[in-house]
């Protein structure tokens, strides 16, 4: 962000790097990531050239350009190689294993010619992977490049970089000798070798470095997870407070802040009478913005919905796109209930915070979740999250309760992955909403979080200083 995103990763690599410049002036951080098709020309007209060389990908000479801005202090770079990246989406295409490897070899090839050797470099999950295996394979003894530290960061172990090894040379350009680095379940395994190699490891939140050193949650990495068990750290993430802000948003009908929580209700009924649902300041409205996928706990609200809406008078919206089942059953169940059910199947990142705006709950019963960025938000924007107790979740989102009449806690959580649990947490988040003055009290306490990046950002710092 703002250049081209796709899920949290794009999210964090937009605010963290900005955040940590401010969190230490000294500090000098660059950002590396390709020239998408989906960059705007108004941040092209922006760009200097600062380079152009060639890049050996195996038996391949290949063509790379280096584009610059600088954007809070920042300096980002961009890889300019328009067969690779003059795509539709940003991956997802065939060869993205080719890709990436082109990729991951210009970014070390360009710091010759920007003559910039940084102290550390920070890979970032598998697309990123092979910049720390090619920096040890190939580039180690040459000058500049002898004392450079790594650190290699999950955000989802579960997309990590298999290929067949019938490729081990063709496209990524590795002989035999780098078999063992890279070899696991019989096949590449790009994520394995970049832990393997990489001087420390991150996640996105202290509870997810717990769960992947289990089979529950590592996808089958964690034998390797566990032999590499003293390089990892668990680092929360936050999110961007100027982009997301309720005070000054412009994308959502009517400002406020945590003082002025209870201009928050406006919000709701802006959003009704844009959906077309029935508007009512009492109605409670229950919101989800998410992939569409298993892993999200939809199996969850698929046991519950039904049940709920026949006994609880509610609002639900459902934002996002992503398993055909899901999809269908939101549609079904949004057929079924049409002054209730709204599913909103698109990516829509303006309405998204119109709906973080207006709903009074934000449902996210993960079955496993690294980091987490929406119920961040949603607690930004005064929704309180009920939510599963895994990963990111954990870190940030504590259950409710009352302690000498204040309240406690940020969220309503449940720790099984079950669906009695969900329906006994939404019921009960449920009734505290009908006691207004409790309410009020929580989701200004929510509104008072402190998501920001400015903890993480020191946090980052000090694993750097680490190296």
């Amino acid at each position: 962000m703002p250049f081209a995103a796709t899920g949290g990763l794009g999210d964090v690599m937009g605010s963290l790097p900005a955040a940590i410049k401010a969190a230490d002036e000294s500090t000098d951080i660059r950002v590396v990531m390709p020239l998408y098709r989906a960059i705007d020309e108004s941040w092209r007209e922006q760009m200097t050239e600062v380079a152009t060389f060639h890049v050996w990908l195996s038996w391949r000479k290949l063509y790379c350009g280096v584009k610059s801005l600088c954007r809070e202090g920042v300096t980002y770079y961009f890889i300019d190689n328009e067969y690779y990246f003059d795509r539709e989406g940003l991956y997802g295409h065939y060869d993205d294993g080719e890709r990436y490897a082109y990729f991951c070899m210009a970014v070390l090839e360009m710091l010759s010619h920007i003559d910039f050797f940084p102290d550390v470099l920070h890979a970032h999950d598998w697309q990123g992977a092979l910049s720390i295996v090619y920096l040890d394979r190939f580039f180690r003894g040459r000058t500049g490049y002898e004392k450079i530290r790594t650190v290699y960061t999950i955000h989802n172990i579960e997309y990590q970089g298999h290929y067949d090894f019938s490729i081990l040379y063709d496209v990524f350009g590795l002989g035999e000798e780098m078999h063992d680095i890279l070899a696991y379940d019989g096949r590449i395994n790009l994520m394995k070798g970049a832990i393997v190699c990489a001087n420390l490891v991150s996640t996105v939140s202290p509870r997810y470095a717990e769960e992947i050193r289990s089979g529950e949650f590592a996808h089958r990495l964690e034998y390797i997870i566990n032999d590499n068990a003293h390089k990892l750290r668990g680092i929360l993430n936050g999110i961007d407070y100027v982009f997301y802000d309720p005070a000054h948003d412009g994308a959502i009908a009517h400002r406020f802040s945590a003082e002025t929580a209870e201009e928050k209700v406006k919000n709701k009924t802006a959003l009704q009478r844009e959906l077309g649902l029935p508007e009512g300041e009492k109605i409670p409205m229950l919101a989800m913005i998410s992939r569409l996928a298993t892993h999200k706990g939809l199996d969850l609200v698929w046991q519950v919905a039904d049940g709920l809406l026949a006994t609880e008078n509610f609002q639900l919206v459902v934002l996002g796109t992503g398993e055909e089942r899901y999809e269908r059953f939101f549609e079904e169940l949004a057929h079924r209930f049409p002054d209730r059910v709204r599913a909103l199947l698109r990516y829509d990142r303006t309405l998204s915070k119109r709906i973080y705006a207006a709903a009074d709950l934000f449902v996210m019963p993960s079955r496993s979740e690294p980091c987490g960025l929406a119920q961040m938000i949603a607690s930004r924007y005064g929704a309180i999250p009920v939510v599963r107790e895994t990963g990111g979740l954990f870190d940030s989102i504590k259950g409710y309760y009352e302690e000498d009449g204040e309240p406690r806690g940020n969220g309503f959580t449940f720790a099984g992955y079950r669906a009695d649990e969900l329906y006994e947490r939404i019921l009960a988040a449920l009734a505290l909403y009908r006691q207004k003055e409790k309410w009020q009290a929580l989701v200004t306490r929510v509104m008072r979080s402190d998501f920001s990046w400015s903890v993480s950002a020191q946090k980052y710092l000090a694993m750097y200083q680490e190296l």
